[in-house]
């Protein structure tokens, strides 16, 4: 814990490190209360910076001994580091360090996971490891020894040599502190090889604990899969002789991309058919895939400073959503991402945690690892692609590889790439990065004389510190349709940089109807809704998938916003007969039926009754949902049970997309006919599984109808044994649980012997769902918010980067009534004053108190 208060950090205060780094030795001397860490640093003064005092980042470590070119020293020290007179001219800096791996529950820096040595150092965790300037703009090159009885000793980069009891490891690579890894421990290994396009065999390791060696051919091919395909579409091939991945069951993220040594959580590497659903698959295929593709975009190009994390982060994502769109079939997978967008990341820039996708300040890095900073940012990379082409987009990535290759860059250096290789003037896209906030278009359109005008007026509303904003330059895709549902304008990328303007199209025989927006070509609210008819003939006609399926959720989410208004009532014939034609469709993709046939998310209703000026209550929100969903099941009761059938697998289970779809379409069906059966073909499914997403999806039917107990009770007892499978268990009970349950389930469990609450996967699964069920965590006597409040007052001694990321649940308070916002304000008042409170945690209350 920093004895200092914490302290702002703007962009604007950037200066260049006054030292760099040629070369780091490091040696480790490992013992869990003792472990000693020896340091020779060689350091020069940086020709491009000013004269500054020589400071070292360090926290937590107790010096040994310290010299400069062989001679002691005895710098001065702070919680925060050291400082020190040094020579202005190149000299070789050393220090012997202490630290206790053993007693590092912030899981940060070295520290140990059920007998395991293990790092992870971004942002800011190698500063508890040993006196180093830690920041990512002060990069060198690694070679370090490790000193154990422990079996296997990994470390960044290719293995140079090893004895009885020690490893040594060189990184030819410069890289920041932020990247350095090590593990120790009795691991064993699932082995393979990869040649890359420059005929080099590459040794790929996935490391874990000897259980749990059956559960990494997945995590295997994904990562060869992940090889090739960035050798194919970005040219760029691995560049060490070793890939390694560690799986580490106590980690706050999911999983880092160290150079040459990933450091995984083990949600995130293992899977195997009977313990992980498609879901699990397709998230440990997608991580696996980003922390791979870091090794250029993040490790040999990585960011000058925090702020730029987008830089790494935001092109990264865009590079898996590809790729999983290239194995998977890109309609679905956009989908997929929209609704991340709009359910997570509009929630948040409508909130007081709302912030640019660079922010301009900050307290503590850790919390702006954010859904803006990451999946926002993706959509602005891939806003900059649709821009200038897809030869403009490669011929860009070239430049920004050739230009950067080992440098620490900035959103302006990315920029510029983009100019100088295309040719195009992004100074107003620039804002994108600036502006915090959802833009928010108002579309209207005429007909006259062959000529269709549409007219289009963008707006984005105040954010906290920004209240005044500039237009943006947004691609606006646009297709236009006949009666027919042909196409009269195939998809044309319109651009809009004005607050208002119009686009004209002439020589029309008639009046199109308009598909706008298509393939969500922008992360923007289309504010003005086209009349409904107009919205059905998109959903049976557009040729855009995305659009296709945004008419149909439209349809839905007016549907169920006007039964709220009405209090209830039965839902429109209209959307009932699209779901049927949708769903009997057998011409569509399973798994774009599968995503037709989910309702919008109370959350996304309660964010629409807000947008609208009107306050939402939950518990009516949930209400009107589950009404709607049995009416839909009553609707459809002739066609479940084929549809149902139809969608059981007999061949070998696969987790790939043709039997994911079906599987995600089969269990949509089994929760609409659990309405009509009384849990009947779920309790068949159930008993009958052969892999966990089938049991999963059971379960989760028959506690939805209040049946599930026995069959949750059976479910711990087959799965008890296996720390990731009881994570769902513990989940799935809250998230299914009735508003009135919710609350009590979640604190009921947090009883149980099984609920490792220092654990952060485990912590998540009870806290992360309760918060994640609107109609039970906002009960209207403020029950949720002060549990979770209770376990995060109880967990941020320990963990305050997890701590801090769910306090983020407490985020909608201001679209809700006056009652429940002081019932939270209250709650975040009571982490607020706690004694001895993080800085972590302290920034995310105070923010979403202001």
């Amino acid at each position: 814990m920093k004895d200092a208060a914490p302290q702002t950090i703007y962009l604007a205060d950037y200066m260049a490190p006054g030292w760099l780094v040629e070369s780091v030795h490091l040696t480790f001397r490992l013992a869990p209360q003792a472990t000693r860490v020896l340091s020779r640093i060689a350091f020069r003064p940086n020709p491009d910076s000013p004269r500054q005092p020589f400071f070292l980042h360090g926290e937590d470590l107790r010096l040994i001994a310290a010299s400069i070119d062989g001679t002691p020293v005895t710098p001065q020290l702070t919680a925060t580091g050291l400082t020190c007179d040094v020579p202005d001219a190149p000299f070789v800096w050393e220090a012997e360090v202490e630290i206790a791996p053993a007693d590092n529950t912030v899981l940060e820096g070295l520290y140990m996971s059920n007998g395991m040595y293990c790092t992870q150092c971004e942002a800011e965790g190698f500063r508890k490891i040993t006196y180093y300037p830690d920041r990512p703009d002060v990069m060198g090159v690694y070679t370090v020894r490790i000193e154990s009885d422990l079996p296997v000793l990994l470390s960044n980069g290719n293995p140079v040599a090893s004895g009885d009891g020690w490893a040594e490891w060189h990184d030819p690579w410069p890289k920041p502190s932020y990247l350095f890894a090590l593990v120790a421990g009795d691991l064993v290994a699932h082995h393979d090889t990869f040649t890359t396009m420059d005929d080099r065999t590459v040794d790929l390791n996935i490391w874990v604990r000897a259980p749990d060696l059956d559960k990494c051919g997945f995590g295997m091919g994904a990562l060869k899969r992940a090889m090739i395909w960035d050798e194919q579409t970005y040219g760029r091939a691995y560049d060490l002789d070793v890939f390694n991945i560690v799986a580490v069951d106590d980690f706050n993220m999911g999983a880092m991309e160290n150079k040459g040594l990933n450091i995984f959580n083990s949600s995130a590497v293992l899977a195997n058919q009977a313990t992980s659903t498609d879901a699990d698959f397709q998230r440990v295929e997608a991580i696996i895939a980003h922390e791979y593709f870091h090794n250029w975009t993040g490790n040999r190009i990585t960011c000058r400073d925090w702020f730029q994390l987008c830089l790494k982060e935001g092109l990264t994502v865009f590079r898996d959503q590809s790729f999983t769109g290239d194995l998977h079939g890109h309609a679905v997978k956009r989908i997929e991402d929209a609704l991340v967008m709009r359910n997570r990341q509009f929630q948040e820039d409508a909130g007081p945690l709302s912030h640019p996708v660079r922010p301009d300040s900050f307290v503590e890095i850790n919390n702006f690892y954010t859904v803006t900073v990451y999946e926002k940012g993706a959509e602005l990379v891939g806003m900059l692609k649709r821009l200038v082409g897809d030869d403009g987009y490669r011929a860009a990535l070239d430049l920004y590889f050739d230009r950067h290759d080992g440098q620490a860059a900035t959103i302006e250096d990315w920029l510029a790439c983009f100019t100088d290789a295309t040719g195009r003037d992004l100074t107003q896209f620039k804002r994108w990065y600036e502006q915090a906030g959802t833009p928010r278009l108002t579309v209207r359109d005429d007909f006259k004389d062959g000529t269709y005008s549409l007219h289009i007026a963008q707006e984005t509303p105040p954010t906290p510190g920004q209240p005044e904003k500039l237009p943006l330059h947004i691609p606006v895709a646009l297709g236009l349709l006949d009666d027919t549902g042909a196409e009269v304008l195939p998809t044309t990328m319109l651009e809009l940089t004005g607050a208002s303007q119009t686009f004209t199209f002439d020589n029309l025989a008639a009046r199109p109807i308009p598909s706008i927006l298509r393939g969500f070509s922008a992360p923007v609210i289309v504010a003005s809704t086209p009349p409904a008819g107009e919205r059905a003939f998109l959903l049976a006609h557009d040729t855009d998938p995305f659009n296709r399926w945004d008419a149909g959720r439209s349809l839905a989410r007016d549907m169920l916003l006007d039964l709220i208004r009405q209090d209830g009532g039965a839902p429109d014939a209209g959307y009932l007969d699209g779901l049927r034609a949708t769903l009997t469709d057998s011409g569509l993709d399973p798994a774009f039926r599968a995503l037709v046939a989910q309702l919008p998310s109370e959350t996304d209703l309660a964010i629409a009754l807000a947008a609208a000026g009107e306050t939402p209550d939950p518990l009516q929100i949930h209400r009107v949902r589950q009404d709607v969903r049995r009416h839909t099941a009553e609707a459809l009761s002739d066609i479940l049970p084929r549809l149902y059938a139809d969608m059981q697998i007999q061949s070998p289970f696969a987790p790939d997309a043709l039997q994911g779809g079906q599987r995600a379409l089969g269990n949509a069906i089994l929760m609409l006919l659990s309405e009509r059966d009384g849990g009947a073909a779920a309790q068949a499914q159930f008993d009958g599984a052969d892999n966990m997403t089938q049991q999963l999806a059971a379960l989760g039917a028959l506690l939805h109808i209040g049946k599930g107990e026995d069959a949750a009770a059976r479910f711990h007892d087959q799965w008890q044994d296996d720390r990731l499978v009881l994570n769902k268990w513990f989940g799935i009970q809250i998230t299914m649980a009735a508003p009135e349950e919710a609350v009590d389930t979640a604190a009921r469990l947090t009883r149980h012997s099984d609920f490792l609450w220092k654990n952060p996967n485990r912590f998540r699964s009870v806290m992360g769902a309760l918060s994640a069920h609107p109609a039970g965590f906002h009960r209207a006597d403020g029950a949720g918010y002060a549990l979770l409040a209770d376990w995060l007052i109880r967990l941020d001694p320990l963990n305050p980067q997890t701590t801090a990321r769910m306090v983020a649940g407490f985020d909608g308070l201001r679209r809700y009534d006056a009652d429940r916002q002081a019932l939270i304000r209250r709650e975040l008042r009571r982490i607020a004053d706690t004694q001895g409170l993080s800085p972590d945690t302290t920034e995310m209350v105070t923010r979403l108190l202001q």
